[in-house]
Parts: structure tokens; sequence; C-alpha cells
């Protein structure tokens, strides 16, 4: 009788487990590659801790956008996907993807999510969007350089006028050595550092809503002039004009310039790159003081129609939580969520906790054209910035930016 017990209780257990294992799904989720560091790990510690897994596929950074659009036309797309924030409400104008308000908004820590992404991942009042990965623009110093021209190694500028003095006295250092460095010819990087201070300025490029192009300001003509004073002064690299972005990080990284506006993503390919290079973090400033930040990287968005939501909001708890955040953070992420980010960020180089703050109150421009009007080659942002920064005809270039943005805004669908 009791190996009889016995022999029922085993085939219990293995029907059991049998049924178990049916039970347990398989989520696919998309990244673009610039997640390619962090997003394998924290999906495998979510396969090792969970019933339910996760497939990941890693796309190209260019080819995720039409990759994506293509597939949820077809019907064919993952279940979730890792998506530059930025991008988030054309897709939900689209109709593609899944209104997560309800769920969004009865998370516990939903106040305390990065306003910037929850803004991008809101259209018509839903949530089509929630914050996943986190990138911050700061503005960086060689202490080194500084030491050497007479400055404060540990104070960095904190307005305009301190940046363009540092970046002069830095410059007089001579040789190769330069006070200032950014990419001239690239529409994402100066979106990504120089509007900040146009905003820090009390400034915009765009309305709240998307609706209205707002660049001739008083404040975008003065981060313009800051530009080109310093570039007229010599304290720029001629290479910078025609840097679509390829030097954005490594012009800094050489050790021969004393200042540039970057991202947090800098602290973690210095220290581990260039451990030599003695630097600073500090905040993109306004012109007369205070600060502001890009907050980039990417939201988490559900494919409409998805048959798999329950494994994928399962896979962002795991990722909200300490743990997740941490992980994110030990591998390239900032945190997102605000009521944790020192915690997750303890162990790590205290840099990032500035890096942090700017991106807890950073911004991000809001539009479901931004593609056309900022990243685009040929769109209005990035024609306008060579030639206001290199050019001759700063008011004319001003004027046809602010026509054809706006334009382009108007001819939108689901505006």
């Amino acid at each position: 009788m009791k190996t009889m017990l016995a022999k029922l209780a085993l085939a219990a257990a293995v029907i059991g487990g049998g049924l178990q294992a049916a039970s347990a799904e398989t989520a696919n989720i998309w990244v673009r590659a610039d997640g390619s560091n962090f997003m394998p790990r924290i999906v495998d510690a979510f396969n090792k801790a969970h019933q339910d897994q996760i497939k990941l596929d890693i796309i190209p950074n260019a080819e995720i956008i039409p990759k994506y659009g293509a597939a949820a036309a077809g019907g064919t797309a993952p279940d979730a996907l890792s998506l530059d924030l930025i991008y988030t409400p054309s897709f939900a104008a689209a109709g593609q993807l899944e209104d997560i308000t309800d769920w969004a908004k009865s998370l516990p820590y939903f106040s305390s999510l990065s306003p910037a992404h929850v803004k991008t991942g809101t259209y018509k009042d839903r949530i089509y969007g929630l914050p996943f990965s986190a990138d911050a623009s700061v503005l960086i110093w060689n202490k080194k350089l500084f030491k050497q021209a007479g400055l404060d190694p540990e104070k960095g500028p904190t307005n305009w006028a301190e940046i363009a003095a540092d970046a002069e006295k830095v410059n007089a250092l001579g040789g190769d050595i330069k006070g200032f460095y950014f990419s001239g010819n690239c529409g994402g990087c100066n979106i990504f550092t120089f509007t900040p201070l146009i905003w820090a300025s009390g400034g915009d490029i765009l309305s709240e809503d998307g609706s209205k192009a707002t660049l001739d300001s008083p404040q975008l003509r003065g981060a313009i002039d800051l530009y080109r004073s310093m570039i007229k002064k010599g304290l720029v690299p001629e290479g910078a004009q025609t840097d679509t972005g390829a030097n954005f990080f490594a012009a800094f990284a050489g050790g021969k310039i004393g200042i540039s506006p970057s991202g947090a993503f800098a602290i973690g390919a210095l220290n581990t790159q260039y451990p030599d290079i003695d630097y600073g973090i500090t905040f993109l400033p306004g012109k007369d003081g205070g600060w502001s930040s890009f907050a980039g990287g990417d939201n988490f968005v559900v494919t409409k129609g998805t048959k798999k939501i329950a494994v994928v909001k399962e896979f962002l708890d795991f990722a909200y939580s300490l743990d997740g955040q941490t992980i994110l953070a030990k591998y390239g992420s900032l945190p997102v969520r605000n009521d944790i980010a020192k915690d997750a960020l303890k162990d790590l180089d205290p840099r990032y906790q500035v890096a942090a703050e700017a991106m807890a109150k950073g911004r991000t421009p809001y539009s479901v054209v931004f593609n056309d009007l900022i990243n685009s080659a040929n769109g209005p942002w990035t024609q306008m910035i060579n030639e206001v920064f290199f050019g001759d005809d700063v008011d004319g270039a001003v004027a046809n930016a602010q026509e054809t943005m706006q334009s382009i805004i108007d001819q939108a669908p689901n505006k």
C-alpha cells in the first residue's frame, strides 16, 4: 500500500509539474541595439526567476522603427517593445499600441516614474507607453585641463558666461587643446544637448502639446550666439562643423577638450575605456543660471492585441523592482523610478546621481512627427542647426526652420 501511494504521489507530482510547465508562456520583446548591454541581462534575470519567459530580439538602431511599423501593420509584431520614447506618440496615433492607462495608473509608484517618459507615452489623455530605460544630457569638463588653465577643477560652469570664459581659458593652453566641443552637423546630438540651454533660459522649440513650432525666440537666439561666439574665437575644433555625431563622445574622450555637452552614458564609457581622464559632471545651465536636461531613453510599449499581456506586465513589474532598476543601472541605464533611484545607484560612481537628478527633472519635446521635425537629416531642425552655428544667415535659417516645422506639424495625420 505504501509503495502504491508513493507511486500515485509521484505520478500526481509529474502530472502537476507538466500542467504547470504547460501553463508557462513566452512573450517576445524587441529592443534597439542601444539597449544591447542592459536588456539581455535583465531578461536573463527575469527568466531565471520566473516560470513565464521572455524571448528577446535585438534590432539595429536604424532598422527598428521601420521594422516594427511594418510588423505591426502586418500582424507579426512582438508582444512588446522597448521603443525610443520620442516615437511613442507616433505609434500611438497610428493605433498600433495597446492602451495601458488603467494598468499604469494602478501602479503604486506611478507618480514616481520619469515624467518626461510618461508624457511622451501619453496620446489624447491615454497612456500607451511607460518608462523603461533612461539617459540624460549633462555637461562634462576635463579637470586636468581646468587645473592647468588656472580654473577650479572641482567647479563646472553654472551659466553661459562661465561656459564661454572657462572654455577660453582652457583654449589658451594652446597646441591641440580646445575649449569646447559639440557635433555641429548632428540634429539628434543637438536636440539632446543644445535644447536644454534654451529650456533652462525659459524658452522652447515646440509648444507643450507639439502643435506649434516656437523656434523664433530670444532664448534660441541667445544660445545660438553663445555657440557662434565660441566658434568665432576659435574655441571649437574646425572638425565640429561637419561632425554628424561620430565624435559626439570621442572628441572629449581624447583628453584635449575642456568642456563638452554629453550624456550620462559618458560616465560608464569614460570610466571603463578612458580611466586616465579626470572629469566632472554638471547640469546644462541657462543663460543666467538654473538648468535643464533632455530626458532620453526608451518607453516600454505593448503591441495592440497581444495575447501575452500578463507576461508583459510581469516582466515590467520585475524591471520596476529595486532588483530590476539596479540591474539596469549597473549596465548602462539610469533608473526610471525616482523614488528608488538613489538605492539603485548606491554602489556605482557618485556622478551617476547627478545624471539621475538631471533625468528626473528632464524634458522631452512632444510630437507625433518628431522624426520629420528633428532627427531626419533633411528635416528643418538639422538643416537649421548647421547653418545657424557656422553660416551667415541666422535670421533666414531660423525663419525657414520655423515655417517648415509648422507646415510639417499642420499636415501631420492624427495630430
